[in-house]
């Protein structure tokens, strides 16, 4: 792909298909002229380009995001990735295996922010009414 606006609209099908439909529709109609640009940018450069590409499966980017996200303590962004996560296939099972090795890297306040937070996705994931927004079977009504 060589014109941005294939990675623009590529970087729309990966956004909604990670973070999911209410997620992205709430961030479009929030869209501003102050952020239009960014949000552009976004999608078009992290989404499409880089998300989009074939050298790491969903599940692994998600993983890697994962760990980023608590080493930088950006406990909003890490809830958002953590329910992308689940999306992807991750099990609550796995996503406890990356969230250890974050305390051994991260450093253990960190780690334990993270859990938190995950136990609070779980907690919402199973919370979710049948028929809404598809949320993946592997975090359900888990505990960390």
């Amino acid at each position: 792909m060589s014109d941005p606006s294939d990675y623009l609209e590529l970087g729309r099908e990966v956004r909604r298909a990670v973070l999911g439909s209410e997620y992205v529709d709430h961030s479009q109609a929030t869209r501003t002229p102050l952020n239009a640009d960014f949000q552009d940018l976004l999608t078009r450069y992290a989404w499409g380009e880089i998300w989009g590409r074939k050298g790491l499966d969903r599940r692994t980017r998600s993983c890697i995001t994962v760990a980023m996200l608590v080493a930088l303590n950006h406990p909003e962004e890490l809830a958002l990735h953590l329910r992308g996560t689940l999306r992807n296939g991750v099990s609550a099972a796995e996503l406890r295996e990356v969230l250890l090795q974050t305390a051994v890297y991260c450093g253990f306040p960190a780690a334990r922010s993270a859990f938190r937070v995950a136990q609070e996705v779980l907690g919402e994931m199973a919370d979710q009414p049948p028929g809404e927004e598809p949320q993946p079977d592997a975090g359900r009504g888990q505990r960390l």
